[in-house]
């Protein structure tokens, strides 16, 4: 069976006079004729392998929660966190360079150069460093999470979900979740 790996969008389905709520490849819904076979999937049976991912988490935390340590302490330790202030003072120094280059009228094109370069390396180290923080952050919650769970979830909340589940995957045979703390569980169909 061929899936075209596009996303799931919810769907207030009649079939045959049976109404319900499904989870349907937006390429099936959006292009007619398409190819896609991936499954509808009842909003249900999609709830049901959620709470399973998370009560899963929650019966083996202490595995999870070693995996989740060594996550931060990969994070932490990736580069630490690309400081800004040596390319702010090369900047600074070109910049007064160009204004020199540019009274005395003369080529200042490297120079021009350089700092858009500096410029495109800052915001990048500045994105990286936002990443990480973000990271770590959601590392941090999902081991407040297990720490205050004491026992497993009966029924499925959306506000949890939101926050803990980074993506849910459905394949033929099972549905993977992913949380956000880069876990990911497998439940079976």
């Amino acid at each position: 069976m061929l899936i075209c790996g596009n996303i799931y969008r919810r769907v207030h389905w009649n079939n045959r006079g049976y109404k319900s709520i499904v989870w349907r490849c937006v390429s099936r819904l959006e292009e007619k004729g398409s190819e896609c076979t991936a499954p509808t999937i009842n909003e249900e049976t999609l709830q049901v392998a959620v709470v399973k991912a998370i009560n899963g988490l929650l019966a083996n935390k202490e595995p999870f929660l070693s995996t989740l340590q060594k996550n931060i302490a990969t994070v932490l330790n990736e580069e630490n966190d690309n400081t800004t202030d040596d390319i702010d003072r090369k900047l600074e120094g070109l910049q007064q360079q160009l204004l020199i280059q540019a009274k005395s009228k003369n080529d200042y094109e490297d120079v021009a150069d350089e700092i858009y370069r500096l410029r495109e390396l800052k915001q990048n180290a500045l994105v990286e460093n936002a990443d990480r923080e973000g990271k770590r952050q959601r590392i941090a919650e999902m081991i407040d999470f297990l720490n205050e769970q004491s026992c497993e979830l009966e029924e499925y909340e959306e506000q949890l979900v939101r926050r803990l589940i980074e993506r849910v995957t459905v394949h033929d045979d099972r549905i993977e979740v992913e949380f956000k703390s880069s876990i990911e569980i497998d439940i079976e169909n």
